[in-house]
């Protein structure tokens, strides 16, 4: 009788401890020091939101035309063309004056942005390709261009290659190539067949997650915070993680491999061409390029509408995905520039971040938000930080586990049921991308031509960005799901309501 209450006593003061620790963890991974607050003390409410959602309801529509490079007239094949960020930048060149007959859209499958397919009805050509292969990208890069268009009098090629795998829940090495296939090899195979096209110059959409540094959130008593709690990110290229270890996921180091890949063509030999060598550059997005149209983040949550999370203190750069294409579209003009004989700093073969306007949000800035504009259809229920981190690491050991077991051959395994829907992002990487406090410092891009620069600065600030998202959210215009129903973690929460809304938008 002693022993069994001894035993329960132990019990009871050991589940004691582990409530204890996880309320003392999640004080300490979800404060925001002091750094953060003094580059971005202010926090939105729901009253400051109604007045400037009001103020740009009654002011004119914030428009990117201003800003965009001029009409170059020049051919453009756009790699991933048909999805978000892709679609964006095709959406750019048309707005500008580009002549749709020089447009060539590559990807896995057909665009379903109504605007995408406009486009295609005044002449964008559509082209289906997996750029993990390598003929197919060949044949689809020298693909005659339209009749119409002599080819004595074919202009220039640039191509923006924004393709890419985002599996952002995996960090061991085993699954290298599952994120290597797309980001890895087809980045060859798009280089090559640039080339091999005349192409003279190639964008390519790096991430700003290759610069951020693997965190550590479960931590000792005697800890007061994470490592790496508050990151500010730059152009500095020491900074960057060097071991596998160090980098959030396998995403951040296959998207580092690549860049480095299209930064090293840079003056490389192109065929044909008026200049014949290409130039290159990479544009990397601050953390959570979100907007209109098939995000993986903000629209994401307005699609899904019930959205669990434990990040409302987590400050990060964002990047309303209009201003993400108009980072591109400076990248371009100022290698065309060079290319032209500009005596300007020549910048080609380099990366630059890239960041919203304005300042830094929270998590919570952005929940307040969505949630005040959609009159409460959105929400963000809390649940605890570090019970779902717990859980994050036992999903981790399951999907890792089940697929060491099938690789070494046990029959067993097939019996395991593999993890299903957005549940596989719960995992420990998606902690290390969005339970720090990450600042992107886009200084660089933001400085005149004649200064090395892009000369970008951005029409929307975050606020302004979401704003939008939100309205065309509920003109359904901006309803485009095959990318938001896969985001996220719903924990089982408006999956319906999610699949609902992507079968509105896409009848």
């Amino acid at each position: 009788m002693h022993g069994l209450l001894a035993l329960s006593g132990f019990t009871l003061l050991f589940l004691a401890f582990l409530v204890f620790y996880g309320w003392l963890n999640n004080l300490k991974i979800t404060h925001i020091p002091k750094a953060a607050v003094a580059l971005s003390p202010k926090r939105l409410t729901p009253e400051s939101v109604r007045k400037l959602a009001s103020q740009l309801a009654k002011s004119p529509p914030i428009s990117i035309k201003e800003q965009l490079p001029p009409k170059t007239g020049r051919r453009y094949i756009i790699v991933g063309g048909g999805g978000f960020l892709g679609g964006w930048i095709v959406s750019s060149l048309l707005e500008r004056g580009e002549d749709p007959k020089y447009i060539r859209i590559l990807d896995i499958r057909p665009p379903v942005r109504d605007d995408i397919i406009l486009a295609q009805s005044r002449g964008v050509e559509f082209i289906e390709v997996n750029v993990s292969d390598a003929d197919a990208v060949e044949k689809a890069f020298n693909a005659p261009w339209p009749s119409a268009i002599s080819k004595a009098a074919l202009p220039e090629l640039t191509v923006f290659h924004t393709a890419a795998n985002i599996r952002f829940y995996e960090r061991h090495e085993t699954f290298l190539p599952r994120s290597e296939k797309v980001n890895v090899t087809g980045t060859e195979n798009v280089l090559r067949s640039a080339r091999s096209a005349g192409a003279s110059i190639l964008i390519y959409t790096s991430s700003g997650s290759v610069a951020l540094r693997r965190s550590r959130l479960l931590l000792w008593p005697w800890e007061l915070s994470p490592p790496h709690f508050l990151q500010v990110v730059n152009d500095d290229e020491t900074i960057l993680p060097k071991r596998h270890e160090e980098f959030f996921s396998n995403y951040a180091v296959t998207k580092l491999r690549a860049e480095r890949l299209v930064r090293a063509a840079d003056k490389t030999q192109s065929s044909g061409g008026a200049h014949g060598v290409l130039r290159t550059g990479c544009v990397r997005p601050g953390n959570g390029v979100f907007g209109p149209r098939g995000d993986m983040l903000c629209g994401a949550y307005l699609i899904r509408q019930t959205n669990p999370s434990w990040i409302a203190n987590s400050m990060q750069s964002f990047c309303y995905v209009e201003n993400c294409a108009l980072a591109h579209l400076c990248y371009e003009a100022r290698l065309s520039e060079t290319l032209l004989g500009s005596k300007n700093p020549d910048i080609g073969g380099q990366a630059f971040m890239i960041a919203d306007p304005g300042p830094v949000p929270t998590y919570g800035d952005v929940y307040t938000t969505l949630e005040t504009l959609s009159d409460g259809e959105c929400t963000f229920p809390s649940v605890p930080p570090t019970l779902m981190l717990v859980l994050a690491i036992v999903m981790e050991w399951y999907y890792l586990g089940r697929h060491l077991l099938l690789v070494a051959g046990y029959t067993f395994a097939k019996l395991l049921p593999p993890i299903e829907g957005d549940l596989v992002n719960l995992q420990p990487s998606l902690f290390a991308l969005t339970s720090v406090h990450l600042i992107f410092d886009d200084s660089r891009a933001r400085l005149p031509p004649e200064k090395g620069g892009l000369g970008y600065r951005g029409a929307w600030t975050t606020f302004e960005g979401l704003y939008k998202t939100v309205e065309e959210h509920r003109s359904g215009v901006g309803q485009s799901g095959r990318r938001s129903d896969l985001a996220g973690v719903s924990l089982g929460f408006g999956r319906g309501k999610a699949k609902r809304a992507v079968n509105r938008a896409n009848p």
